[in-house]
């Protein structure tokens, strides 16, 4: 666990393993410790990097507003300053997934494979603006409900949550993870959009795998969108059955074993694979 400055702010940051490297990135408003389940499965065979994005988990929030372009580049200023040039796997849950894709597309020397974990899908973005996500942090942080009610929140939204309850107290009693959030979720619109924008110009890079790990829960609707999803990027599709959104917490060995294949046959693997249960 370290922290690295990019783009003046201070980010925290978690590498375990060996091997070809894969970065993971966590869906709104969630932390490195989401991907806990995960990493076991992937450190024997990868060097597995993990991140807050600003204002989440441990990491300084800031006030800028995401950007695509600028999520992309975070996460290349990253592995700069951790000297892991790539290429890498880049794994993106949720919101994730379109800053993943975005660098897939942005940084395609960068891309050995891209997956995408029960990605956010849109088709009609609506771009919103930053205003009503400020006044709402200002509001509840004057109010002090993070430290009240934070810990309770995420525990309701996730339940049951395996996370370690000192880390999650640590994290969501803060005003700056709740801030982190309600900013990336008033720019979702705005990030989508850029993300529809860049598929008309820069191409996925050619020769790097794309997995879409899609958690239909029972829903025909989302299980329909993420098939087009896939289809749309050319990618593998599969669902993980029965989970949650929350793939990497309810199937780890899924989403472990789906990154690690993600190289097969590119000649860039590093041992076998395997069973990532048995490693």
């Amino acid at each position: 666990m370290t922290f690295v400055r990019i783009g003046g702010l201070a980010h925290h940051v978690a590498v375990d393993g060996r091997g070809p490297v894969c970065v993971l990135s966590a869906g709104l408003g969630l932390s490195w410790f989401d991907w806990d389940p995960v990493v076991p499965l992937l450190a024997p065979h990868r060097t597995v990097v993990r991140f807050d994005r600003p204002g989440h988990g441990l990491s300084q929030g800031g006030p800028a507003h995401p950007t695509l372009a600028g999520e992309a580049g975070r996460i290349a200023a990253l592995l700069d300053a951790l000297r892991l040039p790539g290429p890498v796997t880049v794994v993106g849950h949720s919101i994730a997934g379109l800053h993943a894709e975005g660098f897939a597309r942005l940084h395609p020397d960068r891309t050995a494979a891209l997956v995408l974990v029960d990605s956010s899908v849109e088709d009609r973005p609506r771009p919103g603006g930053p205003g009503p996500a400020t006044a709402a942090g200002t509001a509840l942080t004057a109010l002090g409900l993070p430290a009240a009610l934070g810990p309770a929140l995420r525990r309701l939204a996730l339940h049951p949550d395996p996370a370690p309850p000192d880390l999650v107290r640590r994290v969501y009693r803060t005003s700056r993870v709740w801030r982190g959030a309600l900013r990336e979720n008033a720019r979702y619109g705005s990030v989508a959009a850029e993300l529809l924008a860049l598929r008309r110009t820069r191409p996925l890079p050619p020769g790097a795998p794309v997995t879409v790990l899609a958690a239909p829960d029972g829903s025909a609707r989302w299980e329909r969108r993420q098939r087009a999803l896939a289809r749309r990027l050319g990618a593998r599709y599969e669902a993980a059955v029965p989970s949650g959104h929350l793939i990497m917490r309810d199937d780890p060995g899924t989403v472990a074993r789906v990154v690690l294949e993600a190289l097969r046959g590119t000649g860039q693997e590093a041992d076998p694979p395997g069973d990532p249960e048995a490693a």
